[in-house]
Protein backbone atom coordinates (compact mmCIF):
# COMPACT_ATOMS: atom_id res chain seq x y z
CA UNK A 1 0.00 0.00 0.00
CA UNK A 2 3.00 2.40 0.99
CA UNK A 3 4.73 1.64 -2.48
CA UNK A 4 1.45 2.10 -4.16
CA UNK A 5 1.20 5.49 -2.88
CA UNK A 6 4.80 6.77 -3.53
CA UNK A 7 4.11 5.06 -7.13
CA UNK A 8 1.37 7.54 -7.21
CA UNK A 9 2.91 10.58 -5.78
CA UNK A 10 5.90 9.99 -8.29
CA UNK A 11 3.66 10.26 -11.19
CA UNK A 12 1.74 12.96 -10.00
CA UNK A 13 4.30 14.88 -9.26
CA UNK A 14 6.05 14.81 -12.53
CA UNK A 15 2.76 14.90 -14.85
CA UNK A 16 -0.05 17.08 -12.81
CA UNK A 17 2.04 19.12 -10.11
CA UNK A 18 1.73 23.11 -9.80
CA UNK A 19 5.95 23.13 -10.85
CA UNK A 20 5.17 20.65 -13.98
CA UNK A 21 2.08 23.08 -15.14
CA UNK A 22 4.39 26.48 -14.85
CA UNK A 23 7.30 24.40 -16.42
CA UNK A 24 5.23 23.68 -19.77
CA UNK A 25 3.55 27.06 -20.12
CA UNK A 26 7.51 28.43 -20.23
CA UNK A 27 8.00 25.45 -22.63
CA UNK A 28 4.89 26.10 -24.70
CA UNK A 29 5.24 29.93 -25.00
CA UNK A 30 9.15 29.65 -26.36
CA UNK A 31 7.99 26.87 -28.74
CA UNK A 32 5.04 29.12 -30.11
CA UNK A 33 7.33 32.17 -30.28
CA UNK A 34 10.20 30.12 -32.20
CA UNK A 35 7.37 28.71 -34.36
CA UNK A 36 5.80 31.72 -35.14
CA UNK A 37 9.25 33.13 -36.21
CA UNK A 38 9.99 30.06 -38.55
CA UNK A 39 6.58 29.84 -40.02
CA UNK A 40 7.49 33.41 -41.29
CA UNK A 41 11.15 33.21 -42.48
CA UNK A 42 9.48 29.62 -44.60
CA UNK A 43 7.24 32.27 -46.12
CA UNK A 44 9.99 34.65 -46.44
CA UNK A 45 11.81 32.09 -48.47
CA UNK A 46 9.27 30.74 -49.91
CA UNK A 47 7.69 34.25 -51.17
CA UNK A 48 11.77 35.07 -52.27
CA UNK A 49 11.53 31.98 -54.36
CA UNK A 50 14.60 30.78 -52.43
CA UNK A 51 13.12 27.16 -51.60
CA UNK A 52 9.88 25.52 -52.97
CA UNK A 53 7.31 23.71 -50.91
CA UNK A 54 3.85 22.42 -52.19
CA UNK A 55 2.20 24.99 -54.47
CA UNK A 56 -1.17 24.00 -52.44
CA UNK A 57 0.04 24.42 -49.36
CA UNK A 58 -2.61 27.50 -47.46
CA UNK A 59 -0.29 28.83 -44.76
CA UNK A 60 2.56 29.11 -46.47
CA UNK A 61 0.91 32.80 -49.26
CA UNK A 62 0.20 35.01 -46.57
CA UNK A 63 2.22 36.49 -43.22
CA UNK A 64 -0.75 36.72 -41.63
CA UNK A 65 -1.33 33.41 -42.01
CA UNK A 66 1.93 32.97 -39.52
CA UNK A 67 -0.45 33.35 -36.66
CA UNK A 68 -2.04 29.79 -36.84
CA UNK A 69 1.10 28.01 -35.98
CA UNK A 70 1.73 29.84 -32.23
CA UNK A 71 -1.72 29.03 -31.35
CA UNK A 72 -1.65 25.58 -32.28
CA UNK A 73 1.08 25.05 -29.64
CA UNK A 74 -1.16 27.39 -27.53
CA UNK A 75 -3.78 25.11 -27.97
CA UNK A 76 -2.03 22.10 -26.97
CA UNK A 77 -1.06 24.10 -23.28
CA UNK A 78 -4.67 24.78 -23.18
CA UNK A 79 -5.28 20.85 -23.60
CA UNK A 80 -3.02 20.50 -20.81
CA UNK A 81 -4.62 22.65 -18.47
CA UNK A 82 -7.70 20.77 -19.06
CA UNK A 83 -6.22 17.43 -17.84
CA UNK A 84 -4.48 19.22 -15.43
CA UNK A 85 -7.91 20.80 -13.69
CA UNK A 86 -9.44 17.60 -14.26
CA UNK A 87 -8.79 16.50 -10.26
CA UNK A 88 -9.07 19.62 -8.97
CA UNK A 89 -12.05 21.02 -10.36
CA UNK A 90 -15.08 19.78 -11.99
CA UNK A 91 -16.36 23.61 -13.35
CA UNK A 92 -12.75 24.84 -14.12
CA UNK A 93 -11.93 21.79 -16.15
CA UNK A 94 -15.24 22.10 -17.72
CA UNK A 95 -14.06 25.55 -18.22
CA UNK A 96 -11.44 24.72 -19.76
CA UNK A 97 -12.82 22.74 -22.03
CA UNK A 98 -14.82 26.40 -23.23
CA UNK A 99 -11.83 28.24 -23.57
CA UNK A 100 -10.34 25.86 -26.18
CA UNK A 101 -13.07 26.03 -28.37
CA UNK A 102 -13.01 29.41 -28.39
CA UNK A 103 -9.27 29.62 -29.45
CA UNK A 104 -9.98 27.49 -32.22
CA UNK A 105 -12.41 29.82 -33.41
CA UNK A 106 -9.86 32.83 -32.45
CA UNK A 107 -7.22 30.97 -34.70
CA UNK A 108 -9.80 30.05 -37.31
CA UNK A 109 -10.37 33.93 -37.68
CA UNK A 110 -6.94 34.67 -38.31
CA UNK A 111 -6.66 32.04 -40.58
CA UNK A 112 -9.91 33.20 -42.76
CA UNK A 113 -8.50 36.67 -42.68
CA UNK A 114 -6.44 35.75 -45.77
CA UNK A 115 -9.16 34.88 -47.63
CA UNK A 116 -11.49 38.29 -47.44
CA UNK A 117 -13.22 39.30 -50.32
CA UNK A 118 -13.60 42.83 -50.27
CA UNK A 119 -16.92 42.92 -52.45
CA UNK A 120 -20.03 45.31 -52.11
CA UNK A 121 -21.88 42.09 -51.57
CA UNK A 122 -19.33 41.60 -48.34
CA UNK A 123 -22.41 38.81 -46.88
CA UNK A 124 -23.06 37.19 -50.35
CA UNK A 125 -19.08 35.32 -50.20
CA UNK A 126 -19.50 32.53 -47.83
CA UNK A 127 -16.06 32.91 -46.65
CA UNK A 128 -16.64 36.57 -45.59
CA UNK A 129 -19.93 35.03 -43.72
CA UNK A 130 -18.31 33.02 -41.55
CA UNK A 131 -15.80 35.41 -40.67
CA UNK A 132 -18.15 37.74 -39.26
CA UNK A 133 -20.31 34.97 -37.57
CA UNK A 134 -16.87 33.42 -36.03
CA UNK A 135 -15.85 37.37 -34.69
CA UNK A 136 -19.82 37.63 -33.22
CA UNK A 137 -19.69 34.06 -32.00
CA UNK A 138 -16.36 34.85 -30.05
CA UNK A 139 -17.66 37.98 -28.19
CA UNK A 140 -20.69 35.91 -27.15
CA UNK A 141 -18.53 32.80 -26.49
CA UNK A 142 -16.10 35.38 -24.07
CA UNK A 143 -18.72 36.59 -22.50
CA UNK A 144 -20.69 33.17 -21.56
CA UNK A 145 -17.31 31.91 -20.23
CA UNK A 146 -16.89 34.66 -17.82
CA UNK A 147 -20.18 34.83 -16.62
CA UNK A 148 -19.67 30.40 -16.37
CA UNK A 149 -16.50 31.42 -13.91
CA UNK A 150 -18.26 33.81 -11.88
CA UNK A 151 -21.03 31.52 -11.28
CA UNK A 152 -18.21 28.97 -10.51
CA UNK A 153 -17.08 31.08 -7.53
CA UNK A 154 -20.02 31.56 -6.31
CA UNK A 155 -20.56 27.77 -6.52
CA UNK A 156 -17.72 27.47 -4.77
CA UNK A 157 -18.81 29.70 -1.28
CA UNK A 158 -21.81 27.38 -1.20
CA UNK A 159 -19.35 23.90 -0.97
CA UNK A 160 -17.14 25.54 1.95
CA UNK A 161 -20.99 25.58 3.48
CA UNK A 162 -21.75 22.41 3.14
CA UNK A 163 -20.19 19.42 4.89
CA UNK A 164 -18.72 17.28 2.59
CA UNK A 165 -18.44 13.68 3.06
CA UNK A 166 -15.21 11.17 3.56
CA UNK A 167 -15.85 9.82 0.11
CA UNK A 168 -14.56 13.08 -1.41
CA UNK A 169 -11.15 12.23 -1.41
CA UNK A 170 -11.08 8.88 -2.68
CA UNK A 171 -13.10 10.94 -6.07
CA UNK A 172 -10.81 12.95 -6.20
CA UNK A 173 -7.87 10.48 -6.37
CA UNK A 174 -9.81 8.79 -8.52
CA UNK A 175 -9.66 11.86 -10.79
CA UNK A 176 -6.48 11.91 -10.52
CA UNK A 177 -5.94 8.70 -12.30
CA UNK A 178 -8.02 9.08 -15.13
CA UNK A 179 -6.00 12.87 -15.56
CA UNK A 180 -2.45 10.82 -15.29
CA UNK A 181 -3.55 8.23 -18.14
CA UNK A 182 -4.99 11.03 -20.14
CA UNK A 183 -1.47 13.10 -20.03
CA UNK A 184 0.07 9.85 -22.40
CA UNK A 185 -2.83 9.78 -24.91
CA UNK A 186 -2.71 13.44 -24.89
CA UNK A 187 0.80 13.32 -25.76
CA UNK A 188 1.00 10.46 -28.58
CA UNK A 189 -2.30 12.31 -29.70
CA UNK A 190 -0.63 15.91 -30.62
CA UNK A 191 2.25 14.14 -31.82
CA UNK A 192 0.56 12.08 -34.17
CA UNK A 193 -1.19 14.96 -35.46
CA UNK A 194 1.00 18.05 -35.92
CA UNK A 195 2.98 15.13 -37.60
CA UNK A 196 -0.22 14.24 -39.55
CA UNK A 197 -0.92 18.32 -40.23
CA UNK A 198 2.49 19.27 -41.03
CA UNK A 199 2.87 16.38 -43.89
CA UNK A 200 -0.07 16.56 -45.22
CA UNK A 201 -0.11 20.94 -45.54
CA UNK A 202 3.89 21.02 -46.79
CA UNK A 203 4.62 17.44 -48.97
CA UNK A 204 1.45 15.61 -49.69
CA UNK A 205 0.40 15.19 -53.42
CA UNK A 206 -1.69 17.77 -54.34
CA UNK A 207 -5.43 15.34 -54.04
CA UNK A 208 -4.21 14.56 -50.73
CA UNK A 209 -4.06 18.42 -50.00
CA UNK A 210 -7.33 19.54 -51.43
CA UNK A 211 -8.98 16.91 -49.18
CA UNK A 212 -6.96 17.83 -46.33
CA UNK A 213 -8.92 17.13 -42.49
CA UNK A 214 -8.71 20.35 -40.37
CA UNK A 215 -6.42 20.10 -37.93
CA UNK A 216 -9.03 20.50 -35.70
CA UNK A 217 -11.00 17.07 -36.68
CA UNK A 218 -7.83 15.39 -36.81
CA UNK A 219 -6.93 15.89 -32.95
CA UNK A 220 -9.60 17.79 -31.44
CA UNK A 221 -12.47 15.46 -32.87
CA UNK A 222 -11.01 12.18 -31.09
CA UNK A 223 -9.33 14.22 -27.79
CA UNK A 224 -13.51 15.20 -27.25
CA UNK A 225 -14.54 11.41 -27.33
CA UNK A 226 -11.97 10.41 -24.51
CA UNK A 227 -13.05 13.60 -22.62
CA UNK A 228 -16.86 12.50 -22.95
CA UNK A 229 -16.14 8.83 -21.66
CA UNK A 230 -14.46 9.88 -19.55
CA UNK A 231 -16.98 12.16 -17.83
CA UNK A 232 -19.05 9.26 -17.93
CA UNK A 233 -16.97 6.78 -16.37
CA UNK A 234 -16.97 9.96 -13.42
CA UNK A 235 -20.50 10.44 -13.16
CA UNK A 236 -21.10 6.67 -12.79
CA UNK A 237 -18.80 7.19 -9.73
CA UNK A 238 -20.10 10.12 -8.36
CA UNK A 239 -23.13 8.41 -7.37
CA UNK A 240 -20.50 6.52 -4.57
CA UNK A 241 -20.08 9.83 -3.50
CA UNK A 242 -23.65 11.60 -3.71
CA UNK A 243 -26.82 10.98 -5.33
CA UNK A 244 -28.32 14.25 -5.09
CA UNK A 245 -30.16 15.43 -8.00
CA UNK A 246 -28.63 18.45 -8.65
CA UNK A 247 -25.43 17.31 -9.05
CA UNK A 248 -26.61 14.27 -11.29
CA UNK A 249 -28.17 16.58 -13.45
CA UNK A 250 -25.13 19.38 -13.39
CA UNK A 251 -23.03 16.49 -14.42
CA UNK A 252 -24.77 15.10 -16.98
CA UNK A 253 -25.19 18.72 -18.31
CA UNK A 254 -21.93 19.41 -18.90
CA UNK A 255 -21.28 15.39 -20.70
CA UNK A 256 -24.26 16.82 -22.85
CA UNK A 257 -22.51 20.31 -23.34
CA UNK A 258 -18.75 18.49 -24.14
CA UNK A 259 -21.01 16.12 -26.86
CA UNK A 260 -22.49 19.20 -28.22
CA UNK A 261 -18.31 20.68 -28.76
CA UNK A 262 -17.49 17.31 -30.08
CA UNK A 263 -20.12 17.30 -32.62
CA UNK A 264 -19.15 20.33 -33.62
CA UNK A 265 -16.47 18.76 -35.35
CA UNK A 266 -18.14 17.09 -37.69
CA UNK A 267 -19.57 20.14 -39.39
CA UNK A 268 -18.83 23.67 -40.85
CA UNK A 269 -19.66 26.86 -41.37
CA UNK A 270 -22.94 28.52 -39.28
CA UNK A 271 -23.97 24.56 -38.10
CA UNK A 272 -20.64 24.50 -36.12
CA UNK A 273 -20.52 28.08 -34.82
CA UNK A 274 -24.18 27.72 -33.93
CA UNK A 275 -23.60 24.53 -31.62
CA UNK A 276 -20.40 26.00 -30.38
CA UNK A 277 -22.14 28.72 -28.43
CA UNK A 278 -25.47 26.43 -27.62
CA UNK A 279 -22.88 23.89 -26.06
CA UNK A 280 -21.81 26.87 -23.73
CA UNK A 281 -24.44 28.67 -23.08
CA UNK A 282 -26.38 25.12 -22.02
CA UNK A 283 -23.37 24.74 -19.49
CA UNK A 284 -23.52 28.09 -18.37
CA UNK A 285 -27.20 27.72 -16.99
CA UNK A 286 -27.28 24.13 -16.07
CA UNK A 287 -24.48 25.87 -13.51
CA UNK A 288 -26.50 28.59 -13.16
CA UNK A 289 -29.81 26.35 -11.88
CA UNK A 290 -27.22 24.29 -9.83
CA UNK A 291 -26.02 26.96 -7.55
CA UNK A 292 -29.35 28.15 -7.18
CA UNK A 293 -30.19 24.31 -5.56
CA UNK A 294 -26.73 24.57 -3.62
CA UNK A 295 -27.30 27.95 -2.31
CA UNK A 296 -30.92 26.77 -0.91
CA UNK A 297 -28.99 23.76 0.79
CA UNK A 298 -26.45 26.46 2.61
CA UNK A 299 -29.11 28.40 3.63
CA UNK A 300 -30.99 25.72 5.13
CA UNK A 301 -27.68 24.39 6.32
CA UNK A 302 -26.65 28.02 7.66
CA UNK A 303 -29.99 28.48 9.37
CA UNK A 304 -29.59 24.97 11.21
CA UNK A 305 -26.56 25.84 12.62
CA UNK A 306 -27.54 29.32 14.16
CA UNK A 307 -30.57 27.61 15.86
Amino acid sequence: MQKNIKIFNFFYSKLLSEKTKKNSEKVFVSIAIVSFLLHLLIIGLVDLELIKLNDYSKLLNNPISAIYTPFSFILIYEVYLLVYYLPKSTTIYIGKQYEIITLIIIRRIFKDMTKLEFTDNWFGVKTNLYFTLDLLSTMILFYLIYIFYKLNRINEINQSKIQQSIEVNQFIRLKNVMAMFLIPIFLFLSIYSLGHWIYENLFSIKEIVENLKDINKIFFDEFFTILILIEVLLLLFSFFLTDKFSKVIRNSGFIISTILIKLSFGTEGILSTILVVFAVLFGVIILWIHNKYEQAEAEKITSVLKT
